[in-house]
């Protein structure tokens, strides 16, 4: 169960233009309501090379825990700065992205997402991960259209 006194707030970054106001989001409204943020990013290996597939094997010692964790810092720091006035916990997590967020969203006040991350297609409303979250999340899920900030958490 989400501790009111000091929610939890559970939010996707993958260095996406709408992760970002995520992000930025979440930081807003954890302000607000006395909370924390727990930024999460997931990283797994190309299932394969070729059609739809990387077209090469990646480079010998590519770490892609390594860039992804690098990815996670960079964004919250551009994003939020260096003092964000609220705890941020950054998780690199193993997997699947839209698994990674459900098992972290377990005791969270609140799930943020942005409404596309880095791939997928252009004219799609959800991406595959907020749309998997908002029909299996184990609290609320606010999905952040990139561009558009819902009203009243962020300024």
């Amino acid at each position: 169960m989400a501790n009111s006194a000091n929610p939890r707030i559970v939010v996707g970054v993958d260095g996406s233009p709408a992760s970002e106001q995520a992000l930025r989001w979440a930081v807003d409204y954890a302000r607000m309501a006395g909370g924390s943020v727990h930024a999460i990013t997931a990283w797994e290996y190309p299932a394969f090379y070729g059609w739809a597939g990387l077209s090469v094997p990646p480079a010998e010692g590519f770490n892609p825990e390594e860039l992804a964790g690098r990815t996670l810092s960079e964004t919250v720091t551009r994003v939020v700065g260096t003092d964000p006035e609220v705890g941020i916990a950054e998780s690199v997590l193993p997997g699947n992205a839209a698994q990674a967020l459900l098992e972290t969203a377990v005791g969270a006040a609140l799930v943020v997402v942005g409404s596309r991350g880095l791939g997928g297609f252009s004219g799609a409303l959800l991406g595959s991960v907020s749309r998997h979250l908002t029909e299996h999340a184990p609290c609320p899920v606010v999905v952040v259209r990139e561009g558009h900030v819902p009203g009243g958490a962020a300024g």
